[in-house]
């Protein structure tokens, strides 16, 4: 139950049959119309700025227009306890306690399905997220859009979208040849005692490269070790797969589990990129010409030459992109046009990537490429994952262990635990950049927003025991005849807005929203909660260690509530703490 949708399409309703009887004027679309809870000073428990929207193409005062709409909307509303108009227009409905019993009632008997928007027509989505190169072990950098991917992926899923996981295998390029030389040479210095090149800087010298050569010596898939004096296919295949290995295990233990892996060799080798390059010449979007210097580049050594290029400013980019290096190879770009030809050839309703900030000024080109190839501007959403800066006693804190030049994402969950990376990481939008500080993360106070919300599950849980009760299993209620208090009521209209934070997240794509609604519900409760400290009726068990239907159902709605964005994070609802 969605009461503001409920809500608006209830006075929107009103608003029509209002213009239809020449009583009001209204704009094109009514898109500008809300309902929201008023703030807590009003005894109400919706409101609605309808009035201030229409003043101005009625040309009256909002005041003026609300007094013609408020006996409209309490008409034949049973649930209506009072309207009231507040400055400069508002209007503000207080419901009756009917209503929140019909909405206890209705949570209970459905609390799997509570929050879902059941009117929203359901897609088809790709998410593509870490794509990271198969190089290495997992950085702090690749966590925030980690979560994020998967985070939007819970919520569409919880939507009742149809949602695949995708990692995208960048396993072909240069990065793979310095790659693959790593891993030779460490398997040389593990056979013959040679020396690893440290000195050169295209190669990777983490320790985990040495693991990777072990790995490989150890499942004997090189035979002749005598002879291993050239870099072979072979071991291409063998590195970049005990890469992917890390990787994989890197996720799992983040929680997170890709439904497909798309190999961009697989596509070379296909001629995947010849494919897409002739279907763009063939509809004139490629060209041979030339691109001049960058900004910033100094021009006296820039060499302008002929090029394969994208006529990217055909949509809007500042340049056309280049498709093919001087050595004739394709360029890193073409063989990504060539993996969303992939993506758009499965048929996927909405194609949604995600990308770190240092890629944020490739979203231009590799969206211009997807209206080229579908004809579609909405086909693709691309969202960016900004920096994270890890603080500690107040400073910038390391802690990698000779694995290269960065932290590692197994360093930072054997640090703060999986739950607390996943929560933390979804702290702020994405778009902006996050502190994660470990400080507030260990303290179990209201500073640490993970803590605060697990322990009002925890506390719920507590009441359950104290009962025997479990609170995973159904209560069966037989008269919904409750009369809630103004605290309940308050944590009441709270829940009412998940749908709404759902709803919101799902369309945007920003499931933050998700634990900041978490936290503000566990901190009305909190609050609720200590105030049986000093006053016995607001304590959920009685003297007699009985608890009240209401308060049963009460706790009941919020720990489902609580549960269940718990579970779209990715983090675990615990019952003690």
């Amino acid at each position: 139950m969605n009461i503001f949708e409920q809500y608006l399409d209830k006075i929107k309703k009103v608003i029509l049959k209002l213009s239809k009887n020449g009583e009001l004027i209204i704009p094109k679309n009514l898109d500008g119309i809300t309902t929201e809870i008023p703030p807590i000073k009003f005894d109400a428990d919706i409101s609605t700025n309808a009035a201030m929207v229409l003043s101005k193409i009625n040309k009256k005062p909002p005041k003026d227009l609300a007094a013609i709409l408020v006996d409209e909307i309490k008409k034949d509303d049973e649930f209506i306890e009072s309207i009231n108009v507040v400055k400069p227009g508002f209007i503000n409905l207080k419901l009756k306690s009917i209503f929140w019993n019909n909405f206890v009632k209705e949570i209970i008997q459905n609390s799997e399905t509570f929050g879902i928007n059941k009117k929203e027509k359901k897609k088809n989505y790709l998410i593509e997220f870490v794509s990271a190169n198969p190089t290495g072990p997992l950085h702090v950098g690749h966590c925030r859009g980690a979560v994020l991917g998967d985070v939007i992926a819970n919520i569409l899923l919880f939507n009742k979208h149809k949602v695949t996981k995708e990692y995208y295998v960048n396993d072909y390029g240069n990065q793979i040849i310095n790659f693959t030389k790593s891993v030779y040479y460490r398997i040389r210095e593990i056979l013959f005692n040679e020396p690893f090149p440290i000195d050169n800087y295209e190669l990777y010298p983490g320790d985990y490269i040495i693991n990777f050569a072990k790995n490989i010596l150890n499942s004997k898939s090189i035979n002749d070790y005598k002879n291993f004096k050239n870099i072979s296919e072979q071991l291409t295949v063998l590195s970049t797969n005990e890469a992917l290995k890390l990787i994989k295990k890197n996720l799992n233990k983040l929680g997170i589990v890709h439904d497909s892996f798309i190999s961009e060799k697989k596509l070379v080798i296909n001629q995947e990129v010849e494919k897409v390059i002739n279907y763009l010449q063939s509809q004139n979007f490629i060209y041979q010409g030339k691109i001049k210097a960058p900004a910033g580049e100094n021009t006296k050594n820039w060499i302008e030459r002929d090029q394969l290029l994208f006529k990217s400013t055909n949509f809007g980019d500042d340049k056309d992109r280049a498709l093919q290096k001087s050595d004739g190879s394709w360029t890193y770009f073409a063989s990504d046009v060539a993996y969303h030809k992939n993506k758009l050839d499965r048929k996927f309703d909405q194609l949604i990537n995600i990308l770190g900030a240092d890629h944020a000024g490739y979203i231009k080109r590799i969206s211009f490429s997807v209206e080229a190839l579908s004809g579609s501007k909405q086909k693709i959403i691309c969202k960016v994952s900004q920096l994270v800066k890890l603080i500690k006693d107040k400073k910038p804190f390391k802690m990698s262990k000779r694995k290269g030049d960065y932290i590692t994402l197994d360093d930072l969950i054997n640090e703060v635990g999986k739950d607390a990376a996943r929560f933390i990481m979804l702290n702020r939008s994405s778009d902006v950049e996050l502190e994660f500080d470990f400080d507030s993360i260990i303290e179990k106070s209201k500073d640490n927003p993970l803590y605060y919300v697990q322990y009002c599950y925890a506390r719920i849980a507590s009441v359950f025991r104290h009962i025997e009760k479990d609170i995973k299993s159904k209560i069966i209620v037989k008269n919904y005849n409750f009369k809630f208090s103004k605290e309940e009521i308050n944590i009441l209209k709270k829940i009412s807005e998940w749908p709404k934070c759902i709803d919101i997240s799902s369309r945007k794509l920003e499931p933050h929203r998700i634990p900041t609604y978490l936290y503000e519900l566990a901190s009305l409760f909190h609050a609720y909660w200590n105030l049986g400290k000093e006053n016995p009726e607001k304590r959920f068990i009685n003297d007699k260690r009985n608890i009240s239907e209401d308060k049963l159902v009460f706790l009941k709605v919020t720990s489902n509530v609580i549960k269940t964005g718990l579970k779209i994070v990715g983090v675990s609802a615990p019952e003690k703490m």
